[in-house]
């Protein structure tokens, strides 16, 4: 491709992070033409002419041959984005949910017009996870993908247990700093990880899941007393999505707090910071490291695909097209922490084993094994309980 031709969508934090970087880079020819806003009346810090607020002087622009999506709606992300793909024209997105929700047919509509979709931004900020596990790691050797892939609740909690700040004072801190929006529950309550993790579990494993089926539970409920309880057993509580093979050769995934020990790679991520584990059956881990917020690092990874997009690289979708991809699977156990007050929310839960219990007159807890399936069929009903939950790790 000799020239790129942005129409660019949205002009957030990370709209004008890659505004920014693009005129910082000297290795791929592209220059935006049109950046579509919501707001035409909000003050900007470059030129009037860029802007409009009408999708169709982009979409119908045949100057235009690179559309990036960079807005919070999913809906209007979708429309934008299946507009731009049927009328020829590759797409660089970040809009995470919009993507987890629709893959399938994201996935057609390249193949039907010949066209690409890119987002390796939408799943890690600035770690280029998604091209490594769709070329590097093209092979049915991997087994788990384990990662801290929300900035936004990873600074919350480095906060708490590194500076000793409450839930509300870092909650606070990280939407002044851009971290976490006004309504913070996308972040928070294991969303934006959750639509990672099914991205990521496409490119790790073949395999598309709606969103809707994985388990998801956030850091909304944290109290004091399990911050306690961390400290007092050596850990810290991450906020960790994670994707796995099954020993039956089938995949498990869910987003859920852990308590991780200092062994742990992803125990020293801090900040705004995401990490990644990759095992393999044969390299043992590897650790995939770096910012997962802010409009500069994800703005450079939009940059990134669009320089790839420059040298026409595109998904292949390799995992995705075999004939016999892993089944997802949901019956399997695992240990966790549940703090609760009330008996009546405790009864939700059904404990297969537990190991260690403790009760007061201020709150109560277990550790336990239950399966995915009972945490599933009460998902949800958890956002009414007062508990607070987690998995444990050794």
């Amino acid at each position: 491709m000799n020239k790129l031709t942005i129409g660019l969508f949205g002009f957030g934090t990370v709209g004008a992070g890659l505004y920014t970087v693009l005129q910082k880079s000297k290795t791929v020819d592209a220059q935006i033409k049109r950046i579509c806003i919501k707001n035409p009346d909000k003050r900007r810090n470059i030129d009037a002419k860029y802007f409009t607020s009408n999708a169709e002087d982009i979409l119908g622009d045949p100057e235009i041959n690179l559309v990036v999506e960079l807005i919070d709606n999913a809906a209007a992300a979708y429309d934008i984005v299946k507009t731009a793909l049927q009328r020829g024209k590759s797409v660089v997105s970040g809009n995470k949910a919009m993507l987890a929700e629709h893959m399938t047919e994201m996935i057609a509509l390249q193949q039907k017009h010949n066209v690409a979709l890119l987002y390796d931004a939408s799943a890690c900020g600035s770690i280029p996870v998604i091209r490594n596990l769709e070329e590097y790691y093209d092979n049915d050797l991997l087994t788990s993908v384990t990662g801290i892939l929300n900035g936004s609740s990873n600074y919350i909690l480095s906060k708490i247990f590194n500076e000793g700040e409450t839930y509300s004072n870092a909650l606070k801190q990280a939407q002044e700093l851009g971290f976490a929006e006004s309504n913070p529950s996308f972040d928070v309550d294991g969303y934006d990880s959750l639509y990672k993790l099914v991205i990521l579990t496409l490119h790790a494993f073949g395999v598309i899941i709606p969103p809707s089926e994985v388990f998801n539970f956030g850091i909304s409920n944290l109290a004091e007393c399990d911050i306690r309880y961390a400290r007092e057993k050596g850990r810290k509580i991450k906020l960790v999505a994670r994707v796995g093979k099954t020993e039956d050769n089938n995949i498990t995934l869910y987003v859920m707090p852990r308590m991780l020990t200092p062994d742990l790679y992803i125990y020293s991520v801090e900040d705004e910071y995401n990490g990644v584990v990759i095992r393999g059956q044969f390299y043992d881990k590897q650790f995939m490291f770096g910012k997962g917020a802010g409009g500069l690092p994800t703005g450079s990874a939009v940059l990134s695909d669009i320089t790839a997009r420059f040298h026409d690289y595109r998904y292949e979708y390799k995992k995705f097209c075999t004939p016999n991809p892993p089944k997802y699977v949901t019956d399997n156990l695992v240990t966790v922490y549940l703090r609760y007050r009330n008996v009546s929310d405790f009864e939700h839960f059904r404990f297969v084993e537990i190991s260690e219990k403790y009760t007061s007159s201020e709150f109560c807890y277990v550790v336990g094994k239950i399966s995915i399936n009972n945490l599933l069929s009460i998902k949800s009903l958890l956002p009414t309980l007062d508990v607070f939950l987690a998995t444990m790790c050794s």
